[in-house]
């Protein structure tokens, strides 16, 4: 038997198994994921609308969709909106979660069981379940929220305050519902890895006369920093995605003022109709978060050069 051949045997007896069992999950990966995106890149470039649907008569318009969005002052106005309501997002979210775990690392094991079941429930709730919920709780007229906020007797009588009509009301209502959403697994994640923190590191801290807040920033942080830039990334690419907790809550008002690159692309593709439009809006989105993307694949591939 020639070289040749004794080493297309060996790799097919090595590699072969391999790609037969990830064939199903790479055809349902293509069919979910790869397919759409195809037709989503197509449709950009073409005035694909209500009639098409109908008709199936579309034409090539080109880069026409891009120049009608990067000229339409709307949709400025919700890409603005987007990044600083993503950045609000996150950091309420980091900073909670990445509380909440170093305070489960001082509980003891029952209350922190407690605790981590709590968290556990509040992620494994659907968003749009506790969206409606969490409309009901804001309802004005009966809506528990309203009742604790007046018999507190700290904002005056709140019992009709319709916090879906005001855009600020509205915006921390949908801020503190993605918040709470988010928490758990921020949460949970970065316990996972402040556990792992070596305790001779603290101890040697404690000898130096470290108090506990620098043992924490100079010692815990500097280690948790990895997992923390990959919950951020994530966090990002998540909460400028944000849509059914701003749709069910204040479908994007009062006059568009809630209204994010999720909210207008929704809008423009499956209210007006303009699916072209739509899907050129979703391709600018998914290239956005592509680039963040790649500024933490590119931190990951400088880590490894650097420990090698």
């Amino acid at each position: 038997m020639t070289q040749t051949k004794r080493s297309s045997r060996a790799f097919a007896d090595r590699r072969l198994p391999a790609f037969l069992l990830m064939t199903p999950a790479g055809l349902l990966l293509t069919a979910v994921t790869l397919i759409p995106l195809v037709v989503m890149v197509w449709m950009a470039f073409t005035d694909y609308d209500k009639r098409s649907l109908f008709t199936g008569a579309y034409e090539i318009v080109g880069f026409a969709n891009f120049a009608d969005i990067l000229t339409d002052s709307a949709f400025w106005g919700s890409f603005f909106r987007t990044i600083w309501f993503t950045a609000a997002l996150v950091i309420g979210s980091l900073v909670i979660g990445v509380g909440i775990s170093h305070l489960m690392t001082r509980l003891g094991s029952k209350m922190r069981t407690a605790v981590t079941i709590v968290l556990v429930f509040t992620w494994a709730m659907p968003n749009v379940a506790a969206s409606l919920v969490w409309n009901w709780m804001f309802q004005p007229g009966y809506g528990v929220l309203n009742w604790i906020l007046t018999q507190l007797r700290i904002f005056g009588d709140m019992t009709s305050t319709d916090w879906g009509t005001n855009t600020a009301l509205a915006f921390t209502s949908i801020w503190l519902l993605v918040v709470w959403q988010a928490v758990p697994f921020i949460a949970l994640t970065v316990y996972a890895a402040e556990t792992q923190v070596g305790q001779e590191y603290k101890e040697a801290a404690r000898l130096d006369g470290a108090n506990e807040r620098r043992i924490y920033f100079n010692v815990t942080l500097p280690f948790l920093k990895p997992t923390i830039l990959l919950i951020t990334i994530l966090s990002v690419i998540w909460d400028f995605n944000v849509f059914n907790q701003i749709w069910l809550v204040s479908r994007g008002g009062p006059d568009g003022s809630t209204s994010t690159l999720g909210v207008f692309t929704y809008i423009t593709a499956f209210v007006s109709f303009d699916l072209g439009t739509g899907a050129a809006l979703a391709l600018i989105t998914a290239l956005l978060l592509a680039a963040l993307t790649s500024v933490y694949i590119r931190h990951l591939i400088r880590s490894g050069e650097d420990e090698l």
